[in-house]
């Protein structure tokens, strides 16, 4: 009788344990908070906040452009986008188009398209993201986007 009671409080203990894990990472919803800081992103740019933009970033982030050299920290991130935002001051639409990860970092696939204020195409190409949580929040940890232009020629 002993060793049945201790087997089914054993048992008992094992099940309480097991419903106090942590619920599985949802990817799915991991996805949408980071289109959703995609959206504020672009509309941090749209506005001409280059402080927000580049808060955007992890406090080591690193935005990899096409055809210049790397950008990293929120001083030279900040620098960066008021830069952008003075020369074109247009439009950045991105769409995700996979994500892949787990609660710590997260990789995403999407395509990015830049317009200027009337509308006119600029750019358009693909990127890669690496977002990593800081602070509870997703942020862009490392940022590189290539152009799918043919390069300029003389």
């Amino acid at each position: 009788m002993k060793k049945l009671l201790f087997s089914a409080m054993i048992a008992s203990s094992l099940f309480a344990c097991k419903s106090e894990t942590k619920p599985a990472f949802d990817l799915a919803n991991a996805k949408m908070e980071i289109e959703a800081a995609n959206v504020n992103l672009t509309d941090l740019i749209t506005k001409g906040d280059s402080v927000g933009a580049a808060n955007a970033y992890t406090k080591d982030g690193k935005f990899m452009p096409a055809n210049m050299p790397s950008v990293d920290g929120t001083s030279n991130l900040t620098s960066f986008w008021g830069g952008f935002i003075n020369a074109v001051g247009g439009v950045i639409t991105l769409t995700t188009l996979e994500v892949w990860g787990n609660n710590e970092v997260i990789t995403e696939e999407g395509i990015f398209e830049i317009k200027s204020k009337e509308g006119v195409q600029l750019d358009k190409g693909k990127y890669l993201v690496l977002w990593k949580k800081e602070d509870g929040k997703w942020k862009l940890h490392r940022d590189i986007g290539t152009t799918d232009l043919p390069l300029a020629t003389k």
